[in-house]
C-alpha cells in the first residue's frame, strides 16, 4: 500500500470534522476519523479551552465517540491538519491509539494538499506500555 492509498472515507471524514474543530486560541484545527473493528467510522475534532490542559485532541474525541458508539477496537485512524509538516498524534493520543488498536493499528497523517503518510502505532510509540504490561509478574515481591 502506497502513501497515497490512504482510505478516502477516513480522510474525507477527518477533513469534514476538522472544519468543526473549536480552536479559537491556537487556530490549529485537527480532525480525526477512525475505523473500528466493526467497520463503523467515528470522527472527532480538537476542542480547545481557555484553560489549555483541559482541551481535547481530535484523536481522543474520535476514540471517545467510538467507545460511546459501542465499539472498543480500532483498526486505523486518519488525522488531518494543515501546517508546514504532516501532523502526527501527540504522545497521549499515541498511547490511546495503542490502547484501542494495539501495535499494528494504522495511523494515516494527512493534510489538505493531498500529502499522506502511513505509520503503525508501534512505529510512533515503540516499546509502548499497554494492557499486557500490567499482567501480574511471577517475580513480583510478596
Amino acid at each position: 500500500m502506497s502513501e497515497q492509498d490512504a482510505p478516502a472515507d477516513l480522510v474525507e471524514a477527518a477533513t469534514l470534522v476538522r472544519d468543526r474543530a473549536y480552536a479559537p486560541y491556537s487556530r490549529y484545527k485537527v480532525g480525526a476519523a477512525l475505523r473500528a473493528a466493526s467497520g463503523r467510522v467515528y470522527a472527532g475534532a480538537n476542542v480547545e479551552n481557555a484553560a489549555y490542559p483541559v482541551g481535547v485532541c481530535a484523536e481522543a474525541s474520535a476514540i471517545s465517540a467510538m467507545v460511546a458508539g459501542g465499539d472498543t477496537r480500532l483498526v486505523e485512524i486518519a488525522v488531518v491538519a494543515e501546517g508546514g509538516a504532516l501532523v502526527t498524534p501527540c504522545g497521549g493520543c499515541r498511547q490511546r491509539i495503542f490502547e484501542f488498536g494495539g501495535a499494528k493499528a494504522v495511523i494515516w497523517a494527512a493534510d489538505l494538499r493531498g500529502r499522506r503518510r502511513r505509520f503503525t502505532a508501534d512505529e510512533l510509540l515503540p516499546l509502548a506500555f499497554g494492557p499486557d504490561s500490567m499482567a501480574a509478574s511471577e517475580t513480583a515481591p510478596s
